[in-house]
């Protein structure tokens, strides 16, 4: 099952038809932070502007939101670029738009449910330790995976520990 279609049809909407894809929805240690943390730890440093149209912002999400049904693959980066929709800077939008220059070179990706596979449930777990720059939580995450095809997949955030316990001192 896939969205094709969907997908190139985004692609083409936003312009980027006759562009390069790419072949990752982020780049690995790419950090997107919201105006408030640049106010805030960077006593305004950043020369990353907010948006004025936040709704082409928003629809773009929703877009890639849908293609998550079937693209577990851009998950992840989605669900991140999600918590900036209320203030959207314009490093978020660049990196709503690499995601769909990575679907132009992935169109056909989605689920799939062979027939004739064995029927084993396997599940993973993984995580990472103090990973969001502006919280400083923790993420943990598992899929579980029946006859090779993916059925269920939860990421959680918690408070580090060591966090909290700052936290209690700065009280």
């Amino acid at each position: 099952m896939c969205q094709r279609k969907y997908a190139l049809e985004l692609v083409s909407e936003l312009g980027l038809a006759g562009g390069k894809p790419i072949c990752t929805p982020l780049e690995f240690n790419h950090k997107l932070t919201s105006l408030e943390f640049d106010q805030e730890v960077n006593n305004n440093a950043s020369k990353d502007i907010i948006l004025e149209d936040k709704g082409s912002y928003q629809r773009l999400i929703g877009r890639l939101l849908y293609l998550t049904m079937t693209r577990l693959d851009i998950a992840f980066v989605v669900q991140m670029l999600r918590q900036y929709m209320h203030a959207p800077k314009a490093s978020h939008m660049d990196a709503a738009r690499k995601v769909v220059k990575y679907i132009k070179s992935t169109p056909r990706l989605g689920l799939f449910m062979p027939t004739d596979s064995c029927k084993h449930l396997v599940a993973y777990y993984d995580s990472d330790w103090g990973v969001c720059v502006e919280s400083r939580r923790s993420v943990t995450g598992y899929v579980v995976k029946f006859g090779g095809a993916l059925i269920f997949w939860k990421k959680n955030e918690e408070q580090c520990p060591g966090a909290q316990l700052r936290q209690s001192f700065e009280v």
